[in-house]
């Protein structure tokens, strides 16, 4: 049998869930699941559209490049845990 391996550091945990009081904390429509989604979702996005262009953001590379970042446009996603707007780097 393989042993069980938390890839998750515990303080993380702790981190997230100090202020924990009630389910609605955890899970509600502004609980920490969605905000947990919707942060770690951005960021991958960020990371996509940093390896598309090649740079990092506010980097002199994409001055006058003509393929630079456009700001942002909202999209919504719709998961298990229901809609979820994220914030799209252009």
């Amino acid at each position: 049998m393989s042993k069980k391996v938390d890839s998750i550091d515990p303080k993380i945990i702790d981190e997230l869930i100090k202020t924990y009081e009630k389910p609605e904390d955890l899970l509600g429509e502004n609980g920490i699941l969605k905000q947990l989604q919707k942060a770690m979702l951005e960021r991958i996005l960020e990371g996509e559209i940093t390896t598309e262009l090649g740079y990092k953001k506010h980097d002199s590379k994409g001055n006058n490049s003509g393929n630079s970042r456009n700001g942002y446009s909202e999209k919504t996603i719709k998961c298990t845990s229901g809609e979820l707007p994220v914030q799209v780097p252009r």
